[in-house]
């Protein structure tokens, strides 16, 4: 539908505009504001003034639109802009903009831009609080040396940028000394100096991820005294062991949240050091470190049990007489984590929902003893649960989900991939209302019977997987597409019935953002261009091994589907036309998957990547055109900051 411009009627002659704005105060539903602006011209100005947030989609907007709702806007959103660099940024910053209130900016994986565009929007938000450049490979010392400038900085994402070292880190150590929040997760090159210098600058650290660094026992000790620090993260440091948790022992009692999962060198004595340093403790991640929870670890919860919510114990040898005890200390539990866990048994998770009645989440993945007996405790017991992952519990059964739907009204969110249910089960979980994310990979004989009951009441459903379920045909999408018209996300992975009258039905899901087609048999480029014609959101779609999907369905996804981001189309009998029609007509596009594209010449390859190298972020392409691509091509897009993945898959591959 084509959005028709606001009226010539203009309530603003009538209402003045803060009114206006208070009116839309008061509508709930952010899609809802922004059709007021449809209205009239007198609510399009008001909701520009009003706006506090903005998401950029394209880059050749983003200068009109910070024009126009720069006056209150407070969080600005880059990460989703394609071809983003030093020019436009350091431009659209430049065009007589006031951002005297932006405090956020997101410039999550906006790999084109450098120091020289992060020293513009420095200058141009004297206000700047939080920045967040996460997965910019190619953000290095002079990029945070440019952000250092901002000494009100408070929060700091830099997530796997590649080029920052200890230099950098202590530059921006130096000149944001209030640093409250610090990201800086695979940031190889840092090490303990860096970190050292950081916690003698930063005092007011409140949350520091530091996963995968390779630094030693010295950064933890350096660590220890920050007395602020509320929430530490270190996944994957291998070089920590309990000598280095242990100097958080005596010197800091304000950690609520500590993860040290991956890290192999740690054992239960020095996380009994944590909990005894950490009286207020609320979370606790330590999955896939030592394989046993040791009788000393498991007492020491209980100086815990008054503040413990959230234990992850995923990857550990969890007995019967384990979970007990921790019932029994910790009664406060909301989530746990048992994923991968082995020796869980129905009597284990008995005693440990005997004590701890107020669990909402439960992570069972794996746990493949279990019975309907534990459903049957869960559900007598947890009366607040509200997500349940039972992925590969394949002894469980119908009447066990029976409990769980009869008892667990808020229910939001479970997890049954491959498990041996069937429509009955559907059945009973369609009584949960509160569904919004329903997994049903892998479950063989769910048929569209199940779906009607699950459309029937679950009408807030956001996502629906239905990876290889392979009884269900187009009248159970007809059933789902009719009751759960807020699906977000779906799976129709290798269900193989599904064909081009599935489609039009899912088409009618004007809310949908990620599609999954593989290995559809039946689909072709008419059922692609009803999707991309009442889709108009899709932003994810893989069409891998739809055998029938050619340039038509390209051609209308370029015409449609402007908010696309990521599209696989690997296998397909598309053309070098076809391609280049794709790549160059998606301005959001960011992320594509070409391989065995067997009718596309590599002289077509090269014509649309060379269109589409300013935006693309990730390109998988097989490795035998390494040596056939131009290197100069190759570089270009490299230096982008496009990650390019080379495989090797014959084409009979999956």
């Amino acid at each position: 539908m084509n959005r028709q411009p606001p009226c010539d009627c203009d309530m603003a002659t009538v209402f003045p505009l803060d009114l206006l704005a208070n009116i839309l105060d008061r509508v709930p539903d952010p899609r809802d504001r922004k059709s007021c602006r449809l209205v009239c011209r007198g609510f399009l100005r008001a909701e520009e003034l009003h706006r506090r947030s903005l998401r950029v989609l394209r880059l050749e907007a983003l200068t009109g639109l910070l024009r126009r709702s720069a006056a209150g806007l407070e969080c600005l959103d880059l990460s989703a802009c394609p071809a983003l660099d030093d020019r436009s940024l350091s431009a659209a910053l430049a065009a007589g903009v006031d951002l005297l209130r932006l405090r956020s900016v997101s410039l999550s994986r906006a790999s084109g831009v450098g120091w020289r565009g992060l020293m513009a929007l420095v200058d141009a938000c004297p206000h700047l609080e939080a920045v967040d450049l996460s997965h910019c490979v190619g953000v290095g010392d002079r990029e945070a040396a440019a952000l250092a400038a901002a000494a009100g900085l408070k929060e700091l994402r830099l997530d796997k940028c590649l080029g920052l070292t200890d230099v950098g880190l202590a530059t921006v150590a130096v000149g944001c000394a209030g640093l409250e929040i610090l990201g800086i997760k695979w940031c190889l090159e840092i090490s303990d100096i860096g970190i050292d210098l950081l916690a003698k600058k930063c005092q007011d650290l409140k949350e520091l991820d530091i996963s995968y660094l390779k630094i030693t026992n010295r950064s933890i000790n350096s660590i220890s005294s920050l007395g602020k620090l509320e929430v530490l993260n270190m996944v994957g440091c291998s070089d920590i062991d309990d000598e280095g948790l242990q100097s958080l022992k005596h010197r800091n009692n304000s950690l609520r949240s500590i993860n040290v999962s991956r890290c192999e060198n740690v054992t239960s004595s020095g996380l009994t050091s944590v909990i005894e340093g950490s009286n207020c403790l609320q979370k606790l991640n330590v999955g896939d470190c030592f394989p046993e929870l040791a009788p000393l670890f498991l007492s020491k919860l209980n100086g815990l049990k008054d503040s413990l919510t959230v234990l992850k114990l995923d990857g550990f040898q969890v007995s019967a007489s384990s979970l007990k005890i921790i019932g029994l200390n910790c009664k406060n539990l909301a989530k746990i984590g048992l994923s991968k866990c082995q020796w869980v048994t129905d009597e284990g998770i008995c005693e440990l929902v005997a004590s701890c009645v107020h669990l909402t989440t439960i992570d069972l993945t794996c746990c493949r003893l279990l019975t309907d007996k534990a459903l049957m405790a869960i559900g007598d017991q947890c009366k607040q649960l509200r997500c349940l992952r039972l992925e590969s519990c394949s002894l469980i059964t119908d009447k066990g989900l029976e409990y769980i739907g009869t008892c667990c009204s808020n229910l939001e969110e479970i997890d049954l991939t491959d498990c041996s249910i069937t429509d009955t089960a559907m059945q009973n979980l369609s009584r949960c209302s509160k569904m919004l994310v329903l997994k049903l990979g892998l479950c063989y004989m769910i048929s569209d019977e199940g779906l009607v009951h699950i459309a029937s009441n679950c009408r807030k459903l956001h996502e629906l997987d239905l990876y290889r379920c392979v009884e269900v045909t187009d009248d159970g999408l007809a059933a789902i597409a009719t009751g759960c018209k807020l699906i977000q996300k779906l799976n129709l992975c290798y269900c193989t019935k599904i064909s081009d009258r599935g489609l039009k039905q899912v088409s009618h899901l004007v809310d949908l953002r990620d599609l999954e087609l593989r290995g559809l048999p039946h689909v072709s480029s008419s059922g692609i261009a009803k999707i991309a014609i009442g889709c108009r959101r899709l932003s994810e779609l893989d069409l891998k091994r739809c055998n029938l999907v050619n340039d038509e369905g390209l051609f209308a996804l370029a015409q449609y589907t402007e908010n696309l981001r990521q599209i696989n189309i690997s296998y397909c009998p598309v053309s070098g036309m076809g391609l280049c029609i794709l790549l160059g007509t998606l301005k959001c596009l960011q992320d594509v998957k070409l391989v065995h594209l067997s009718l596309v010449p590599i002289e077509w390859f090269e014509i649309a990547l060379r269109a589409s190298y300013e935006k693309l972020k990730k390109l998988k392409l097989l490795t035998g055109m390494r040596n056939l691509l131009s290197p100069l091509l190759i570089e270009k897009l490299q230096l982008r900051g496009c990650r390019i993945r080379w495989v090797d898959k014959p084409p009979a591959a999956c």
